[in-house]
């Protein structure tokens, strides 16, 4: 029957060149060959949300760290079913494996984005795969025509690499009739990328190889469940990669201090960026660890007091507050010491009638108006989604030969029955309503102490602030020899650090040392 649906669809596509070519019989055979020729494309190429798994490799060569890299990548589909066999999901895949390596003991590393709902799309064109949309000032890119350069910083030469899209984003889809809770909320969503994971490394004898996880932004709460989950199904991971960490989400409540104390670095080191601020020859490195010292300390201490605090203290806290920040004194008290996010990036720059980002500070918007008291967009999103997105859909089609006539979704937000459940069930302790994976994680270095935690941050970003990712690490409550296995490492970037050169070669240097170290990989 589905070859029937095909031969239609060629047929469909030529009828015009046929009747123009039907008087002639040589045309005729012409048209026929080429009939045959667009249905065997579509055989082979155009691939659809079933339960059938799919795959389209192609094999490329480039040259990256010195060397010459020969690769496969594989474009496909891999089925996600429950115990009983029942197919849940239809998942998304780009794999990069290099040519020449013994596949059982080579490392292998499972990438994806956060949102909850982003396809990762971000950690594969912009960071880490062999090919990255060249950006690199915190400028708006151009539209088309866009660049596409050959990523020679990519991680191709220490580990192998997969990038997968969650359900209802990118090409994953909805298989069958099983409930959004079985992929859309906290311990669903793990539970299917854990299913994921063990089919993949089933399916092309990844069993032996050094394995690891790597989670941007709310990726990172994904990976401290998902290495708890694949721990309890007999997968040890060799190391879990947090970019741009929120592992802990119940401090981040409104009406907790604790978020104000996590932001107030990155609002420091925001203003040292834009010169809303004496730096009087301070480095950013030493502005950002007096704010450090002073949020942990006198600023925690003030909030802690609430409406107990005096008058004198308050205005002192505003007075040193204003001094890191950039912001007013009078506009600090006036809020009694809680600068939330918004009204800072419309405060910061307000002389110069400008915003900063969210996800990158360094960012600049310009508002329709100077009164209100939030930014109208996120300019450091706007300036390169177009050319992430546009490019991804370029290469997707036209490099990896992976066709497709379904949409390539930028969020599995807005879909029907796209409900997110937060609630979380942590290996220890009882249920929790907002969740806090870190527990999930701390677990797992406890049951498997060789387990490698690195913490990749930006000091720009205001999304996920790196002090937050400092508290929520340091409340895993760690055994003092496990406390080595965490480390942490800064980027002059923002949530994406990679979408400029410096912080992207940094960021190959310091996860290169980590691979090594690590799982003794890579190709030597």
């Amino acid at each position: 029957m589905r070859k029937l649906i095909i031969a239609a669809c060629a047929a469909t596509l030529l009828a015009a060149p046929l009747a123009a070519q039907a008087q002639d019989g040589n045309r005729g055979s012409a048209a026929e060959r080429a009939r045959n020729a667009v249905a065997e494309d579509i055989e082979k190429n155009w691939v659809r949300p079933t339960a059938e798994e799919r795959e389209v490799v192609t094999s490329h060569t480039m040259q990256a760290h010195g060397k010459t890299l020969r690769y496969k990548a594989t474009a496909g589909t891999l089925t996600v079913r429950t115990d009983a066999g029942q197919p849940t999901s239809s998942v998304f895949y780009v794999a990069y494996t290099l040519d020449g390596q013994p596949l059982g003991t080579r490392p292998i590393t499972y990438m994806f984005n956060g949102g909850p709902g982003s396809p990762t799309m971000w950690l594969h064109m912009g960071a880490f795969g062999p090919t990255r949309v060249a950006t690199d000032d915190p400028v708006v890119e151009r539209p088309g025509p866009l660049r596409l350069t050959s990523n020679d910083m990519t991680l191709l030469d220490k580990t192998d690499l997969v990038f997968i899209d969650m359900v209802g984003a990118g090409y994953s889809r909805p298989l069958g009739d099983a409930p959004t809770s079985a992929y859309w909320g906290v311990d669903g969503d793990a539970d299917m990328f854990a299913r994921f994971i063990l089919r993949y490394t089933t399916k092309y004898n990844r069993w032996n190889s050094p394995k690891f996880v790597l989670g941007e932004s709310y990726g990172t709460l994904r990976a401290g469940a998902l290495a708890y989950q694949l721990e309890n199904r007999g997968m040890s991971l060799n190391g879990v990669i947090l970019l741009s960490s929120i592992m802990n989400y119940g401090v981040r409540q409104p009406g907790y201090p604790q978020n104000f104390v996590s932001l107030l670095p990155t609002y420091a080191a925001t203003a040292w960026y834009h010169n809303a601020i004496n730096r009087d020859g301070v480095s950013l490195e030493d502005h950002v660890q007096r704010a450090r010292e002073f949020a942990a300390g006198p600023y925690q201490t003030a909030l802690n007091k609430g409406h107990n605090i005096s008058d004198q203290e308050k205005a002192q806290i505003a007075q040193q507050m204003s001094t890191l920040i950039g912001i007013d004194a009078n506009f600090i008290n006036a809020a009694n010491l809680r600068v939330e996010l918004s009204p800072f990036r419309k405060e910061l720059l307000r002389d110069r009638r400008q915003t900063v980002g969210r996800l990158d500070s360094r960012y600049l918007g310009i508002d329709a108006s100077q009164v209100t008291g939030a930014p109208e967009e996120d300019p450091a999103s706007s300036a390169v989604t177009g050319a992430y997105y546009g490019m991804f859909q370029d290469y997707i089609a036209n490099t990896l030969n992976y066709r497709t006539d379904l949409e390539y979704r930028q969020s599995a937000r807005g879909l029907p029955g796209f409900d997110w459940n937060w609630s979380h069930r942590p290996p220890v302790g009882g249920p929790q309503t907002t969740p806090n994976t870190a527990i999930d994680l701390a677990t797992v270095m406890r049951r498997n102490p060789h387990l490698k935690v690195l913490a990749l941050n930006g000091y720009y970003d205001a999304a996920t602030p790196f002090f937050g990712t400092e508290y929520d690490l340091n409340q895993m409550m760690l055994e003092p020899h496990l406390r080595k296995n965490v480390e942490f490492t800064y980027y002059e970037g923002g949530h994406m650090m990679y979408t400029s050169r410096e912080p992207l070669e940094q960021l190959y240097r310091d996860l290169a040392k980590y691979y090594d170290e690590t799982s003794n990989g890579g190709v030597r």
